[in-house]
């Protein structure tokens, strides 16, 4: 069955997809996008793992660039800032609180390293100027280095007069840290051992590099893009809940006009005489459109859904190369009550930011050192969050859900393993006892348990190796090297197929930049033919 034309079809319902949907109905195209889940939002608004507990897999709401809002017409919703966003278990009883007042930060630092504390001030607003000028790279399609257009190059040389208004100090500090293993930023500038593993924790946020790794100074950065300056974690959740942005896009696109159809997974894109010429759905239906977007993830969408006979060798191999390895799982817990936790006061309240597990930086480089020879870790970096704090309707009233977020759970397991539900449990058993560790009797308090691991999650959402990075987060594949060299402006090899999705410039967590940037670059296309 053949269904009529549209003048673009979006692959995927998800925060890029929408923003690309709703950035070209509002000129005026007809546009149509398919969502292989039932409903959309389904991965913002959480994992229901039993019967009325949803589980967020994440509170961070990550950064919405601000031409992303004007030109949509849609503000970011309200936020709410948790009062400690990043705590620390030092030992049973001991928990830093890095605040996100950097005073009060200093202040708990204090009571371990008074010297620390004299610099916690200067560490974090140096951060913030330097994920400052990173802001402003992930504003503008990546660099083309190839260019010979005095338009194309305009926005380069913007960039490189911002770039000098860092000054000569944080101009070299930023080409310093880019390439900087997290652990020798922390013990540069600190010497109490959990506050440098509070640092390192903040660069290898799912990626399966260690924090001894070069270029996780560049990950830190990354994560700080956003960020209230004196915080490692502040960008805050949005207040009305997980997915109060993606509702508020799906608003916008179906304003402009946009066709919204759920239940509707791609199982092929058709391309004819090297241009792409629509979709086919996996119930046999065909959906013509001279343009597609997908916003899955390069591999799924090159690899997977298009004909090989279409995409040169060079190009394939260059495509299996990417480097996905989705490293994080999640363990998911129903709890009777809000357990309490000894050095934390008012964990009711605290535990609305994120609790690390990992009191040092060796434990997170060991921890690295499982997931990269393929091992179940047996004690992996935790850091755990109650969202039900945040978005009490997530859970029963009293209830309450504990996220516990894990690294490194490698998706490909040693001697050919496999992720079952005997080694997921093995897993989660490791976990639970780490938290027991530093939340006594917390065993007693929950009513369920479940576990997303790696496969799972490749499965359930769709992510290649289950990556939730739709591709590793390193210095060779970022701006015009993500996905990889030559797609940095969202085009690929076959006209009128497009990438818009978290595995493009500039990656996760920049909400609904992928999608902007990549509708821009369709509508200039457009305009050029």
């Amino acid at each position: 069955m053949m269904a009529a034309g549209f003048d673009a079809i979006v692959i995927g319902g998800g925060t890029n997809g929408l923003v690309a949907a709703a950035a070209l109905g509002g000129a005026g195209w007809r546009v149509l996008v398919l969502e292989r889940a039932e409903a959309l939002h389904r991965r913002s608004e959480g994992v229901e793992f039993a019967p009325g507990f949803r589980a967020p897999l994440a509170i961070d709401s990550g950064w919405v660039p601000t031409p992303v809002q004007k030109a949509l017409g849609v503000s970011a919703p309200d936020r709410v800032h948790p009062e400690i966003p990043l705590a620390v278990s030092i030992e049973p009883g001991h928990v830093l609180e890095l605040g996100g007042d950097p005073r009060r930060a200093a202040e708990a630092i204090s009571r371990y390293s008074p010297d620390d504390a004299a610099k916690w001030h200067a560490f974090t607003a140096q951060l913030r100027r330097l994920a400052g000028f990173l802001e402003a790279i992930y504003e503008l399609p990546a660099p083309d280095i190839d260019t010979s257009s005095v338009r194309d190059a305009w926005p380069l040389l913007g960039l490189g007069r911002r770039f000098r208004g860092l000054g000569r100090k944080d101009m070299t500090e930023f080409l310093r840290v880019m390439p900087m293993s997290v652990q020798q930023l922390a013990e540069d500038w600190f010497e109490f051992a959990p506050l440098r593993a509070a640092v390192a924790a903040c660069g290898v946020q799912d990626s399966r590099q260690g924090p001894i790794s070069g270029g996780t100074g560049f990950v830190l950065l990354h994560h700080l893009v956003g960020a209230r300056a004196g915080s490692l974690r502040g960008r805050g959740s949005w207040r009305a809940g997980p997915a109060a942005f993606d509702s508020a896009l799906e608003a916008t696109a179906r304003r402009h006009g946009v066709e919204i159809r759920t239940g509707a997974e791609v199982a092929h894109i058709i391309v004819e005489s090297d241009a792409a010429a629509g979709v086919i759905l996996q119930d046999g239906e065909q959906l013509r459109a001279p343009r597609v977007l997908s916003s899955l993830d390069p591999a799924r969408t090159l690899l997977d859904m298009v004909d090989p006979v279409w995409i040169d060798p060079d190009t394939l191999l260059a495509l299996r190369n990417i480097r996905f390895r989705g490293c994080t799982s999640f363990v998911l817990f129903a709890m009777d009550r809000m357990p309490a936790i000894p050095g934390l006061e008012n964990a009711d309240v605290r535990l609305r930011g994120t609790l690390s597990l990992t009191p040092d930086v060796m434990t997170l480089e060991r921890a690295a050192d499982d997931g990269k020879y393929g091992r179940i870790p047996g004690q992996p970096h935790i850091e755990i969050t109650a969202p039900s704090l945040l978005w009490p309707l997530i859970a029963p009233e009293g209830r309450h859900v504990i996220v516990a977020r894990v690294q490194y759970a490698p998706f490909r397991l040693r001697d050919g393993g496999t992720w079952d539900a005997g080694r997921a449990g093995t897993m989660a058993d490791a976990v639970t006892a780490a938290i027991e560790r530093v939340v006594p009797c917390f065993s007693s308090s929950v009513l369920h348990r479940a576990t997303l691991t790696p496969r799972d999650l490749a499965e359930r959402f769709g992510l290649t190796e289950g990556a939730l990075t739709h591709g590793e987060l390193a210095l060779d594949q970022i701006l015009f090297m993500r996905p990889v060299p030559g797609f940095g402006r969202y085009a690929t090899p076959i006209d009128g197929l497009f990438l818009c999705g978290p595995g493009t410039h500039p990656g996760p967590g920049v909400m609904g930049g992928p999608g902007w940037l990549a509708s821009r670059q369709v509508l200039s296309d457009h305009a050029r033919r």
